[in-house]
C-alpha cells in the first residue's frame, strides 16, 4: 500500500471511529473539545466542596488572582478563551456555579441570586489568596455585585460583564422574560441555532454531534433553568443589586457590547450612575458574550482596570 492509500486509509478509519462515538456517546465529544480547550489556556480542573456542594473548578496560570463567574445557563468553560489570554499573569479560577455544569445539584436547593452570592462567599474563602478581581457574566454578575454590595472585603476589584440585576431599557428578551417565558430554552436544533442567535452576534456553528450532546444537557435543564430565571430575572430578588450597589465601595470594570440583545447596554449606565466608582468598557461586535466573541479585547480591558490607579 502506498503511502498516500495509507494515510487516506487512516483518515476514514479516524472518521469512522469519530462517526461511530458521535452516535454513541455524543458528550465524549463535546468533552474532547473543552478538554483542547483547556490545554490551549493550560489549564486543569479539580472538585472542591463547599456550601453543601461538590463544586467543578477550572483554573490556569499563576500569580495575582482572578476569579470567573459564570451566567445562566452557562459554565466554567465559557471562560476558557479568555483565561488562556489572562493565565499569561495570574493565576485564573473558574467554578461552575452550584447547580450548573458539572457541580452539584440538590433538589429543593434555592439557587437564586441570594443563594448563590452567599454559596460563592463560601467558595472564594477555601482559595489561599484574595481575588484582585472577581468578574460576574449575566447571572454571576448579579451574584458577584450583591456579594461584593454586602461584603467588600471579598476582592479587591470587582466586574460586571453584561450583568443582570438592574432594570434596563425594554428589549425583546425583557418583554419574554416578565411575561414568564424562557428565551434561552434548547430542547432541539432549530432552538440551538435560536439561543446561539440570541447571544452572540455572529453565532457559532456547532457541528453534529457536539450538537446533540448540547441539546440533550439543555432539554434536561429545562424545568430547572424556569426555576431559576423566575428569581433572577422577574422575581422578588431580580432588582435587589439595583436597590444594593450603591455599597459597594471597591472598584468596578462595567464591561459590555453595545449590540447585547439579552442585556441591553443600557444597563451599564444604570450601574455607572448607581456605582461609587466604576469603569465604563463598551466593544462592538460581540453581542451578550464578549469573553467568548472577543477574548483579546476582554482581557486587555481587564489588565487595563487592574493597572490603573
Amino acid at each position: 500500500m502506498t503511502k498516500g492509500r495509507k494515510a487516506l486509509a487512516v483518515s476514514l478509519a479516524l472518521a469512522v471511529t469519530a462517526a461511530g462515538i458521535g452516535i454513541a456517546a455524543p458528550d465524549r465529544v463535546l468533552e474532547a473539545e473543552f478538554a483542547r480547550q483547556r490545554w490551549l489556556a493550560g489549564a486543569h480542573e479539580r472538585d472542591v466542596v463547599v456550601a453543601d456542594h461538590r463544586w467543578r473548578v477550572v483554573e490556569a496560570g499563576s500569580g495575582p488572582l482572578i476569579v470567573l463567574v459564570h451566567g445562566f445557563t452557562g459554565s466554567k468553560e465559557n471562560w476558557l478563551p479568555v483565561m488562556r489570554e489572562l493565565a499569561r499573569t495570574h493565576r485564573v479560577v473558574a467554578p461552575d456555579l452550584p447547580g450548573w455544569g458539572d457541580s452539584q445539584r440538590l433538589d429543593g436547593a434555592d439557587y437564586g441570586p441570594v443563594a448563590q452570592a452567599e454559596r460563592l462567599r463560601a467558595f472564594l474563602a477555601t482559595l489561599d489568596a484574595k481575588p484582585v478581581l472577581l468578574l460576574g457574566h449575566s447571572m454571576g454578575g448579579q451574584i458577584v455585585g450583591l456579594l461584593a454590595a454586602r461584603d467588600p472585603s471579598v476582592a479587591e476589584r470587582i466586574g460586571l460583564m453584561s450583568a443582570a440585576g438592574v432594570r434596563f431599557a425594554d428589549n425583546e428578551f425583557g418583554r419574554r422574560v416578565l411575561a414568564g417565558e424562557n428565551p434561552f430554552q434548547v430542547t432541539d436544533r432549530a432552538s440551538l441555532d435560536a439561543y446561539l442567535g440570541i447571544v452572540f452576534t455572529d453565532p457559532p456553528w456547532v457541528p453534529w454531534p457536539a450538537s446533540r450532546a448540547l441539546i440533550a444537557q439543555r432539554r434536561n435543564d429545562v424545568a430547572f433553568e424556569q426555576h431559576v430565571l423566575d428569581g433572577i430575572g422577574r422575581g422578588p430578588e431580580s432588582l435587589l443589586l439595583q436597590d444594593e450597589m450603591a455599597k459597594i465601595s471597591v472598584p468596578v470594570l462595567l464591561l459590555w457590547c453595545r449590540d447585547d440583545r439579552v442585556i441591553d447596554v443600557s444597563a451599564a449606565e444604570i450601574f455607572h450612575q448607581g456605582l461609587r466608582d466604576s469603569r465604563t468598557v463598551l466593544l462592538a461586535g460581540c453581542g451578550h458574550m464578549p469573553m467568548m466573541a472577543q477574548p483579546q479585547n476582554v482581557a486587555e480591558a481587564i489588565d487595563a482596570f487592574l493597572a490603573a490607579k
